[in-house]
């Protein structure tokens, strides 16, 4: 992506290296910004790694003090969330310095792109915006793009952390975000919603966002299947619809849909000119082959040939932390490590695990107070009605990193409901009893998937499992 008038000032990260917070401080970096910042979670010795590549890379890490806000010609971007007592935002107001929040820079940069496709939609965004943007690089387009997750098709020796990638090409691919309202910032050229459903705002908000987000669109790329989404195609000006039905453009043939543990194929039908492609994923699961006709969509609506695009996806290894098959230990257990969070994602990530045969153990770290009080319900519904009655359910508190919080719904009550909706769940406090909890009843044959978001510090924490159960 051409550099902008962006690259031109300096810039400091508060919560640098948060999932929404990196890939933008490495696109600016990438294009030759000077950046900085400061993260919790480098003062408390979480992921030292993640932090010393940053610095590798020449991006000024200090602590989260203030000192770093130097000058009123920087811009501070930091979240909504971010109180206005944390000392880089009461030093940026004392001095002058303009405050920007992280969709805002995003929607400045993806604005700024002569071709921005933009994924939306509760569930699937990350992985949608990671093939598109592997099947655009492989069709030599040579694009940005801006994830929520590290692209495995992009890890390196000098990109451990890469949720991003800089390109020289017209096409910025980015998720974008509806939970707190920003996706009313982008003006894609394409764009992408696979689904609607309940997350961090009512379904009534999530329909108007989603609506103009549609009517926005040179072109909206939509699923069909999703009842939610399919009624908000009149929004679209253009429209190309993907999913499993007969209705949808992009489809598939359903006698060719063939599941492993850890695969999926199937022949994929362009129903414009009845053209059939045969698809092979390294990833698992019916959800991820709904998630690669999204991108086989939204790569054709930006001009990608439909056998290129399936091509490319043949070689598309998946993200982290996204049905991230972590290894098997000697007895035959294996631990998994995946980002559901909401009702949707760990719905998904539980039919894929029951697809196959053994035991799951599910371990839930909720991502926060709040989602438990908009979605608690949800979340225990899911537990309690998709895992089996041999499987359970391990929750500890939720993950929190310092604030003002209402805890009026905790891991507790979800532990409760679960099991007054039939389900069998345990709650532990501190995760490092569930840990050994989990240890101590898992068995030869057993899936552990470990879920969470919000928290790296769960991938690690997944590898200490496998190095510990027989």
């Amino acid at each position: 992506m051409p550099s902008t008038d962006l690259t031109m000032q300096p810039w400091f990260f508060c919560g640098i290296g948060g999932s929404g917070m990196l890939p933008l401080a490495l696109i600016l970096r990438g294009q030759g910004a000077m950046v900085a910042g400061s993260d919790r979670s480098r003062e408390a010795g979480r992921t030292p790694e993640k932090f010393a590549w940053l610095e590798s890379l020449g991006i000024k890490m200090v602590p989260q003090d203030g000192s770093g806000i130097e000058s009123p010609m920087q811009i501070l971007v930091a979240s909504a969330a971010v109180e206005d007592t944390v000392p880089e935002v009461v030093r940026a107001k004392a001095i002058g310095a303009v405050r920007m929040s992280r969709a805002e820079l995003l929607a400045r940069l993806f604005n700024a792109a002569p071709q921005g496709i933009a994924v939306g939609g509760t569930s699937g965004k990350s992985t949608v915006t990671g093939m598109l943007g592997w099947i655009m690089t492989a069709a030599g387009r040579d694009p940005t793009i801006m994830n929520g997750a590290v692209m495995k098709n992009f890890v390196n020796a000098d990109a451990p952390f890469a949720s991003a990638r800089v390109g020289s090409g017209d096409a910025f691919v980015s998720e974008v975000d509806e939970s707190d309202g920003s996706i009313a910032l982008y003006r894609p050229a394409v764009a992408v919603l696979n689904n609607v459903s309940l997350d961090h705002k009512s379904l009534e908000e999530l329909r108007a966002l989603f609506g103009d987000f549609l009517a926005r669109a040179g072109v909206a790329v939509v699923n069909s299947d999703d009842p939610e989404s399919a009624a908000l195609l009149s929004r679209a000006a253009k429209a190309l619809t993907f999913g499993f039905g007969a209705a949808a453009q992009i489809s598939v043939l359903p006698e060719s849909v063939a599941e492993s543990a850890t695969t999926v194929r199937a022949a994929v039908i362009d129903r414009r000119d009845d053209a059939v492609y045969p698809l092979s994923l390294q990833i698992p699961g019916r959800h991820n082959l709904a998630n690669a006709l999204a991108a086989l969509a939204g790569a054709s609506a930006a001009g990608v040939p439909m056998a290129a695009a399936v091509t490319a996806l043949a070689s598309f290894m998946g993200l982290a932390r996204r049905f991230d098959i972590v290894g098997t230990s000697a007895s035959g257990i294996t631990v998994i490590d995946d980002f559901g969070h909401n009702p949707e994602k760990i719905a998904a990530t539980l039919a894929t695990l029951r697809a196959h045969p053994g035991r799951v153990i599910a371990f839930f770290q909720p991502h926060g107070y709040g989602p438990l009080r908009q979605m608690g319900a949800e979340l225990a519904a899911v537990l309690a009605s998709r895992l089996g009655p041999e499987d359970i359910a391990i929750l500890c508190d939720p993950v929190y990193f310092g604030g003002t919080v209402d805890r009026a719904v905790s891991s507790e009550h979800i532990t409760a409901m679960i099991n007054d909706l039939g389900g069998h769940a345990e709650h532990l406090a501190e995760r490092a009893d569930c840990a050994m909890r989990i240890i101590a009843l898992a068995r030869p044959g057993d899936r552990i998937v470990i879920m969470g978001a919000r928290d790296d510090t769960l991938a690690q924490f997944a590898r200490d499992l496998l190095a510990q159960v027989p």
